[in-house]
């Protein structure tokens, strides 16, 4: 191989993680979670729904896969208190279901992560939640 194809191999290459890295770090802004319902009332098997939306289009994501679900109830002064979230599936709509234990009325963050078909990058997102009401009871 000669000194300039070893050049031209170099170049090209570079090229290629510049575009990578690029379109890695500019995809998932397009996307967001928004809640389906902000305002839940206390229980230990509280239904979430959110949606996962493609900014420039407006619209949903059906076929997005969600690798990490947390719950968290932020706690003045402290760190905030994680909770039980599971994932329940999707009803190819883009609409993205959990139950969690929102076990205290006030504002609660449910943070995602996921992958979306034909984005390299990671989609994340923190979704604000409000319990009203008082504290659960066993439901």
């Amino acid at each position: 191989m000669s000194k300039m194809e070893k050049i031209g191999g170099v170049v090209l290459a570079a090229a290629l993680v510049v575009g990578v890295s690029v379109s890695a770090s500019a995809d998932p802004k397009d996307y967001a979670f928004v809640p389906v319902t902000d305002h839940l009332q206390p229980s230990a098997t509280a239904p979430i729904a959110v949606r996962l939306i493609h900014l420039p289009s407006k619209k949903p994501v059906t076929d997005a896969i969600i690798i990490q679900s947390k719950l968290e109830m932020p706690m003045q002064g402290m760190a905030p208190m994680a909770t039980k979230v599971s994932p329940k599936g999707t009803d190819g709509q883009g609409v993205y279901s959990f139950v969690g234990d929102l076990s205290m009325a006030g504002p609660w963050t449910l943070n995602l992560a996921a992958k979306v078909q034909g984005e390299s990058g990671t989609v994340t997102g923190a979704v604000p939640l409000m319990v009203s009401g008082g504290s659960h009871k066993g439901h």
